[in-house]
């Protein structure tokens, strides 16, 4: 029987030059696993605890406690159990720092141990990743649905410095007969909206935010940033509504205060708000939108899903804690769930998140953070989930592209062997 032999981590930086953590995970058959963990901006109150060490060594931002609790006590914690059992793991994991939030030890070292573990066991059994959680971890048949992907092509927020107050600006290639050519397309309006911006905003036009969108130096307002997209699609050859449709992630959180929504040189209230949406619906082809409100705002997220017919995710609302997941499910606050596996700190809780939504017919988009990793984990996990959503940022800086070229990698493993939801992103799920 194989067994842990050696964990140990140590501190690397993510894609903004920030310590996060790399953890190997090595066992008694020789096989090794490696999990790099990703980093968020702007993150939900509720989200579990990264543990930082504090003081001046990179701004307080460095991680060798975490370091050493995954060297130490968290090994001690999982040395006897069963390394190709991932709940198992988990849950000693969860039970040894024993506290809500993962503060103990930090989700950040925890979660490094729990994908480093499940690549270990996919190696150990010689098969993909995708296929190790599919089959041993789900406990579902091979069915595989390669996701539509989310592409952040615009940034501003937390993640740029201009004037836009959304935070995402997002396109999905629905018309694409599969994750190839959608990866082309993609690309294809990305670099035509650069070239585009450039012409009408000067160089500085050319900047990327953190998730590599156009900085949107020169764009105003949302229906500014909202032009150049459709004007971009067009230019690329494909149509707008029909080949590429448009999303958003507002993070309104982020332009949330005392009530009100400070947007585009206006403060609105929740109400207004929600009417500026609708609006922008009417206007572009808009067909998915994430945390529209407040982080705490669940009747406004319940209120706005009753008006619309668009996808309404919920990302800092839920932050992919399952008990959460449950209370926004009730109250029918949304109709989608961003899945982020380091908002609650292990694999197989994520995996629990998101059989609650798919079981209130949510679908699910599993996503990156805005600090993130070479790591490839989460293509992995939508493929192996069937999500067929996918946010992982625009087609540049290559700890966005190595998420797309996972992609296009497991289709050839899979020889073309799978589905692509295309315009069916919300439903297609269900058949597998």
């Amino acid at each position: 029987m194989v067994k842990f032999d050696k964990i140990h981590a140590i501190e690397i930086l993510d894609s903004r030059g920030n310590p996060t953590l790399m953890t190997k995970v090595y066992l008694s058959d020789g096989t090794v696993g490696i999990a790099k963990v990703p980093s968020g901006a702007s993150t939900g109150v509720n989200e579990a605890v990264e543990l930082r060490d504090g003081g001046t060594r990179y701004g307080g931002k460095g991680v060798l406690q975490a370091v050493e609790n995954v060297n130490g006590p968290l090994f001690a914690a999982v040395r006897s159990v069963d390394p190709l059992d991932l709940h198992a793991v988990d849950a000693a994991l969860i039970a040894a720092d024993a506290s809500k939030s993962k503060s103990k030890f930090g989700a950040n070292a925890i979660l490094s141990i729990s994908m480093a573990t499940a690549v270990a066991a996919a190696q150990h059994l010689e098969m993909p990743l995708f296929k190790f959680i599919r089959t041993q971890v789900l406990k579902k048949p091979e069915k595989y649905l390669v996701p539509v992907p989310l592409s952040n092509v615009i940034n501003g927020g937390a993640h740029a410095g201009n004037d836009l107050a959304i935070q995402e600006f997002k396109i999905l290639p629905v018309g694409a007969g599969g994750i190839r050519e959608a990866i082309q397309m993609l690309s294809e309006v990305y670099h035509t909206l650069g070239k585009n911006m450039i012409a009408k905003y000067g160089r500085m036009a050319k900047h990327v935010g953190d998730e590599g969108g156009f900085c949107g130096f020169g764009l105003k307002s949302t229906q500014d940033a909202f032009e150049e997209m459709v004007r971009a699609i067009s230019d690329a050859g494909y149509t707008p509504g029909d080949d590429v449709v448009l999303g958003i992630d507002a993070a309104a959180s982020g332009f949330y205060s005392d009530g009100m929504y400070s947007i585009d040189g206006k403060k609105l209230s929740a109400g207004e708000l929600l009417d500026f949406y609708v609006d922008l619906e009417k206007t572009y082809p808009l067909k998915s939108v994430e945390d529209p409100f407040d982080e705490a705002a669940f009747s406004e997220f319940a209120e706005y899903t009753k008006k619309t017919k668009i996808q309404v995710i919920t990302d800092d609302l839920t932050v992919s804690n399952p008990d959460i997941v449950r209370k926004a499910v009730e109250m029918k606050a949304g109709n989608a769930l961003l899945l982020k596996v380091n908002q609650i700190g292990s694999v197989t809780e994520a995996i629990e998140a998101a059989k609650i939504a798919n079981a209130a017919d949510w679908p699910i988009v599993v996503s990156h953070r805005s600090g993130e990793t070479g790591d490839t984990f989460i293509a992995d996990l939508s493929v192996a989930l069937s999500t067929g959503q996918i946010k992982t940022g625009a087609p540049a800086r290559s700890d966005r592209v190595e998420k797309y070229n996972r992609l296009l990698e497991i289709y050839d493993i899979l020889n073309g062997d799978c589905g692509y939801p295309g315009h069916d992103f919300r439903t297609a799920w269900r058949n597998y």
